[in-house]
């Protein structure tokens, strides 16, 4: 193509393939080719790399903080408040379907810009009320939006999924030169514990199972080889009878081994 900054060839972008699959299992279709070219292309201008070759070459010698940057790049980040609607009744269900005082361990493991674990810890505590003893885990594999994730703030007109109820108990308004921000309130973030997870490593952090897990939209990025080995391994963190969620697009019905389909997007683990 005409106009490019840096020369881009089919080369290029199987090494680029590659190298996100083996690092993150993430499968790239050959429809990408101009979005990996727009994302990667501001890397090489970042760290003063003059062609692909060049940059991916670098890359590969040796184990540097640029490739924490490199998936940072290539991962996509589409979220919102209460997204799947019907999950949150299904999970609120489980949380009041046990004893009050009942501990629940729950883990969110693409919580991206915090969205998702934030309307999660909210459906918690309206289920079982303030003195709720929850914990979330809520892991990325992209520090950038996990880093966002954490400071818990967000633009007033991007709040699609927040009632006014919701906003008052959960939210402080910004003021001044913070107007048109909003702040998670402490009562939510204390709930919360951010750390970066790559799902295709061993490495895995949990000592203890979880009550349920949301792995929504995650696995469409993966091929079927890599699907079955982190179900898998989702299993091995789950007590029997948990609930995984996942997202529209997704499913399972060829891991019934490891999971029974119980409703909507939502599975049993067996």
């Amino acid at each position: 193509m005409q106009g490019r900054e840096f020369a881009w060839t089919d080369a290029d972008f199987d090494r680029v393939q590659a190298m996100i699959y083996k690092r993150a299992g993430i499968s790239l279709h050959d429809g990408k080719h101009a979005m990996v070219y727009s994302r990667l292309s501001r890397r090489l201008r970042e760290t003063g790399h003059h062609s692909f070759r060049e940059y991916l070459g670098w890359l590969e010698s040796a184990e540097s903080p640029e490739w924490q940057e490199f998936v940072n790049a290539l991962t996509t980040n589409l979220t919102s408040f209460f997204r799947e609607h019907h999950h949150f009744e299904i999970f609120a269900d489980l949380l009041k379907s046990k004893a009050t005082g009942t501990p629940w361990r729950v883990w969110c493991s693409a919580a991206s810009t915090g969205e998702e674990p934030y309307s999660i810890v909210m459906a918690a505590l309206e289920a079982l009320g303030q003195s709720a003893k929850f914990s979330l885990m809520a892991s990325d594999i992209d520090s950038k939006v996990l880093a966002s994730a954490a400071q818990g703030v967000y633009r007033l007109d991007g709040m699609k999924g927040i009632d006014h109820s919701r906003m008052q108990r959960y939210f402080l308004r910004g003021k001044g030169g913070n107007d048109g921000m909003v702040r998670v309130k402490p009562e939510l973030s204390r709930l919360i514990e951010f750390l970066i997870v790559n799902l295709i490593r061993d490495d895995w952090p949990f000592k203890e199972p979880f009550d349920a897990v949301f792995c929504r939209n995650v696995m469409i990025y993966f091929d079927a080889e890599t699907q079955r080995k982190v179900l898998e391994r989702i299993y091995e963190v789950m007590k029997p009878g948990a609930l995984l969620f996942v997202g529209h697009a997704e499913n399972f019905s060829d891991s019934r081994d490891l999971f029974v389909l119980k409703g909507k997007t939502v599975y049993e683990r067996r």
